[in-house]
């Protein structure tokens, strides 16, 4: 499929998918884990993130002052001059990139920066991580950024009616 299609497709199941998630919130907390780790594990064996990128493209990280200063030691900065020239403070006070694609971005889908990323990136989409249950308004929200969680959604459904 490609971006196109998924953000039509994103958009088309955008209630079903808040109503989903709301069914969700019922499942045990380890139960829930259980099956997005499943998912996970099974859905990444099959999606290669570098056909996409689509999170890279619409999504910006949080940047938290670790990873402001392994980038800007990265590039021969001070961390203000990182943060000067790259990111800038949102409505939650966070720090975040200025812009949308991510500037780090290589045409090829390759991250220029992937050694020292960001920790939201390393961890993105999370859905292998304990405790989905407190995410589980992110993980709806990424499944309309990136295919793959839109996939485990998709065949979650198919797991629990």
């Amino acid at each position: 499929m490609d971006l196109h299609q998924f953000r039509q497709q994103a958009r088309s199941q955008r209630k079903e998918n808040q109503k989903f998630f709301k069914r969700l919130k019922s499942l045990k907390p380890r139960q829930l884990d259980e099956q997005f780790h499943e998912l996970h594990d099974e859905v990444f064996a099959e999606i290669n993130c570098l056909n996409c990128a689509n999170c890279c493209k619409t999504t910006g990280p949080l940047f938290t002052d670790t990873d402001i200063n392994r980038l800007a030691k990265h590039f021969g900065l001070r961390p203000a001059e990182f943060i000067d020239q790259y990111l800038r403070v949102d409505e939650d006070g966070d720090f975040v990139l200025q812009v949308l694609p991510c500037p780090f971005l290589g045409e090829d889908n390759y991250c220029s920066v992937y050694e020292v990323r960001p920790k939201a990136c390393r961890e993105y989409p999370h859905t292998d991580r304990n405790k989905m249950h407190q995410i589980l308004e992110l993980t709806r929200k990424n499944a309309e950024a990136c295919p793959a969680v839109m996939e485990m959604v998709n065949r979650m459904k198919d797991r629990i009616p």
